[in-house]
């Protein structure tokens, strides 16, 4: 999405921003001066008709909330708000973060110590330099899903938390535990030990239309639970571009969604949760007419792999794509513009063995039609490894089919959060995958060798080298990385710091990384 420079996309809750293009939210949220004001619009127009038969699935076939229809009386809509109040929550999470400190780096006060460390035998000499821990909280919303205690929210609300509390409708504060996380979804599922709660019904966000009169619900900078009013604004929409790895289908909205609303329930006048809120677009960090959703039913899939696996798995086709222009359109001689191209096929991945060739334009899967790149990419990512999918490709001028079996996509990760020293206590707090000629187009780089870090843990080492998000790993003692397994290698050799060769914005800087346990 374009933007000018003084507009941002920002996640509506939690400590942080989930990539460098998102602002970050402050955890502690203060109002301080002013007035917060509020306008009410009486409804004219009532919504149009619709039954039971719309909700998405049974509560017995799926485990999850589902629900009678409730319609408006009237022009309120109080009694589809008494319903869905219950079913959301007010998220709080803590974290602790290692912050910059200057240490003794000052001159004057290296000597002024330096002096009184002299006289007193070296007593009060200078202290190491030490990155300082600071508390930060975060402030979200939830949806009930399930009346045994599981609450669906945003990734972003929780990431990399020490402590998750829940407070209710009814007053109740307990402890959450995450039962999951998935950061290219935005999604997370958290766990209260409860029983009977009340539950939000899902609905089926294929049968949204623009147009359609929303209700958002969530705690907007920390007031309370507050209600507000929208339409569906657009569907299909994504704020982040090709190969930043997320996976949005927004739901635009222009019910407004502050800071705090992340994690709450767009909600139809069904009353059926149809979108969990995540994002504004915004001049001012407020907002101003323009939020987005993550739809519920790509919220169905990747919750209900939570809750059963703790983990989402995900189908890769293997491929490198792009948009579909008029002019590439004319000159393919195709009959609309559409598609994903085929701009490079992964060796050996699931579509070379399929047959799917460079410069073929995948149209549609499944049978259903592929706007774009990124509608191909959610469709293929909604699909199970290992799962036949057929393709219907555009090729020298006629259209045919072509059968193909998922591949599973793997984000591999060298001790990578909390999760790995759990398991071998590294230390390091970082993630990494392949570098692709995909990756490396979008970030501008002619280098086809070495890993791209997709995630530094505040806390780890690699924070503490200076690693960050979006460098890319060329070397690491003179020795070439292309993969995980072999990062790892070259960092548990030797008993010297790493001597790491990183690209980044286009420039190459060498960074120095202790090794664990050393």
């Amino acid at each position: 999405m374009d933007t000018d420079r003084n507009t941002s996309v920002r996640p509506t809750g939690g400590p942080a921003s989930r990539r460098n293009r998102l602002v970050a939210v402050a955890g502690a949220l203060a109002l301080a001066g002013g007035l917060i004001g509020w306008t009410a619009i009486e409804s004219t127009a009532a919504p149009r008709p619709t039954s039971s038969s719309d909700t998405a699935e049974s509560s017995e076939a799926t485990g999850l909330a589902t629900g009678r229809t409730i319609a408006p009386s009237g022009d309120s809509y109080a009694p589809i708000v008494e319903k869905l109040q219950p079913a959301v929550v007010t998220i709080r999470s803590e974290r602790t973060q290692k912050v910059a400190s200057t240490g003794m780096d000052d001159a004057r006060l290296r000597e002024f110590f330096g002096q009184f460390g002299g006289q007193f035998g070296g007593q009060f000499g200078p202290a190491p330099r030490q990155m300082p821990e600071q508390r930060q909280r975060g402030l979200g919303s939830g949806v009930i899903i399930k009346s045994d205690g599981y609450i669906l929210t945003n990734h972003h609300v929780v990431a990399d938390a020490d402590r998750v509390t829940v407070e209710l409708n009814d007053g109740r504060t307990m402890d959450a535990k995450v039962v999951g996380t998935d950061a290219p979804s935005d999604l997370a599922v958290l766990k209260v030990s409860a029983r009977d709660l009340q539950t939000l019904a899902l609905g089926n966000s294929d049968n949204v239309r623009v147009g359609d009169i929303v209700l958002a619900v969530g705690n907007p900078l920390g007031i309370g639970q507050t209600v507000t009013m929208g339409i569906v604004s657009a569907k299909g929409r994504a704020t982040d571009g090709p190969g930043d790895g997320g996976y949005q289908d927004f739901i635009q909205t222009d019910a407004p969604i502050n800071q705090g609303n992340s994690g709450g329930a767009l909600v139809s006048t069904r009353g059926e949760l149809i979108g969990i809120n995540s994002q504004i677009l915004s001049t001012s960090g407020g907002s101003i007419g323009i939020g987005f959703a993550i739809p519920s039913n790509m919220a169905r899939n990747v919750m209900s792999q939570l809750i059963e696996h703790g983990q989402v798995r995900r189908g890769m086709l293997g491929v490198t794509i792009q948009p579909v222009t008029s002019e590439i359109a004319r000159s393919l001689g195709l009959p609309q513009v559409g598609g994903a191209l085929v701009n490079g096929v992964t060796p050996g991945g699931a579509a070379e063995q399929a047959g799917i060739e460079r410069g073929d334009v995948i149209v549609a899967i499944n049978d259903e039609t592929v706007k774009d790149g990124n509608t191909l990419r959610n469709q293929v990512a909604q699909l199970q490894p290992g799962t036949s999918a057929r393709l219907r490709i555009a090729r020298d001028g006629t259209e045919r089919n072509v059968d193909v079996t998922l591949a599973e996509l793997r984000v591999q990760e060298a001790d990578s959060g909390a999760r790995a020293e759990a398991t071998d206590g590294s230390g390091y707090g970082l993630s990494v995958q392949p570098l692709t000629p995909d990756i490396a187009r979008q970030l501008g780089l002619d280098q086809r060798d070495g890993v791209v870090v997709t995630g530094v843990q505040p806390s780890g080492r690699a924070a503490d080298a200076g690693l960050r998000a979006g460098d890319v790993i060329a070397e690491v003692d003179g020795t070439v990385v292309r993969t995980a397994d072999a990062l790892r290698s070259a960092l548990s050799s030797g008993n010297r710091p790493a001597l790491v060769l990183v690209t980044r914005g286009g420039n190459s800087v060498y960074l120095t990384l202790e090794r664990a346990g050393k």
